[in-house]
């Protein structure tokens, strides 16, 4: 058996990590972590419930990063065992191990050493996702709901927190537009990356005589910031609907008028919510959006550079950020970063990571302005 060597590729993995965790910054980890500890061990916690949740939500996160740095630091230090018992053994079943966990570890650090690029000012909030449907009619609806299905199932792989807080259904089929939220480390800065405009490529399934169909939708994102952040927001300056929540075709969720929405008159933004249960809850949810989208506004006035965060987009030719066609061929393509993969359906089953990553690398070596 010739002898098992991957020490150059491990040495090379290792440098990488150390690299990610001089940026994670193990110590204020820690540090945050007893911190925060503390909040949620206060016996007064839950006298705000809002706060409590957002203690425990921070405190989670912080705890699950920290054990996913430990934890690829006992693997690195498992594979070396396992390479030396590998040889002294002459074991063909444990280098096949060792060759597979060393591929493994470098997709993982790969993934990580991507995070380590999300150093934005919001890039660790929260992010609110909104799709709307574009230009193409039926089929565009029908593929708003797709996109919405593709991120919450790519969210759900990784074990994310998504919530769909308004759906607003299209009359034939699809939707006319969603508005979800991804709890989850850097969310924000992880899906900024996908706002623009998408276009789908197809046989139309609405169309009799089966021509090729092509249909458009927009994704903006967002990031979700605490409640009340620098944001005041007079009651004189919004006007708040209420009614009752809706699904397809028309059918009601519930019989009381529970669902909300909120328009600031100032600037025309319009927000609504319908998942809660309770209009009280739905109007609190649909108010911390808007101060979000506000806050946004502001600071992008401050900064001379309005909508770089949320994208000005309009769903339509001309401004398309990836195609995603399935007829006469299967390829699904980054217009920007040029990331292609010949499997669509892989991806509208939430395989993104490949785009999101090569989306976050090319935005970071972009030149300003």
């Amino acid at each position: 058996m010739i002898e098992l060597d991957l020490s150059a590729q491990i040495a090379e993995v290792r440098a990488t990590f150390a690299d990610i965790r001089a940026v994670a910054d193990v110590d204020r980890l820690r540090a945050d972590i007893e911190r925060l500890s503390e909040e949620a061990g206060a016996p007064d916690l839950w006298d705000d419930p809002e706060k409590a949740q957002q203690v425990t939500s921070a405190l989670s996160h912080r705890q699950a990063e920290l054990t996913r740095l430990n934890g690829i630091e006992q693997r690195l230090d498992d594979l070396e065992v396992l390479v030396e018992l590998a040889n002294s053994e002459g074991d063909d079943e444990s280098a096949e191990e060792a060759r597979n966990e060393l591929q493994e570890l470098q997709k993982t650090v790969g993934d990580l050493e991507v995070q380590t690029l999300l150093d934005g000012e919001y890039d660790e909030r929260p992010a609110v996702v909104t799709i709307r449907a574009g230009a193409g009619g039926v089929d565009a609806a029908d593929f708003a709901e797709m996109l919405l299905r593709m991120y919450l199932r790519w969210a759900e792989q990784h074990g994310y927190s998504a919530q769909v807080m308004d759906t607003s259904y299209a009359e034939e089929a699809g939707i006319k537009s969603a508005t979800f939220e991804v709890d989850a480390p850097y969310a924000f800065g992880t899906l900024s990356v996908e706002a623009g405009t998408h276009r789908l490529v197809r046989m139309s399934p609405f169309n009799s005589a089966g021509k090729r169909q092509t249909s458009f939708a927009a994704v903006e994102v967002i990031p979700l910031m605490e409640e009340a952040q620098e944001v005041d927001i007079p009651e004189t300056d919004i006007r708040v609907d209420v009614f009752r929540s809706s699904g397809p075709g028309g059918q009601s969720v519930n019989t009381t008028d529970s669902a909300v929405r909120i328009t600031h008159l100032p600037t025309g933004i319009v927000v609504s919510m319908q998942n809660e249960k309770s209009q009280i809850q739905n109007r609190a949810a649909a108010m911390r959006v808007l101060q979000s989208r506000l806050l946004l506004l502001q600071r992008e006035a401050e900064a001379a550079a309005k909508k770089e965060l949320a994208g000005n987009i309009t769903a339509s030719w001309g401004d398309q950020m990836r195609s995603y066609v399935l007829a006469p061929y299967q390829m699904v393509k980054d217009l920007r970063t040029e990331h292609e993969v010949n499997n669509p359906q892989a991806v509208f089953d939430g395989d993104l990571d490949g785009f999101i990553a090569a989306g976050i690398r090319w935005r970071k070596q972009k030149p300003v302005g």
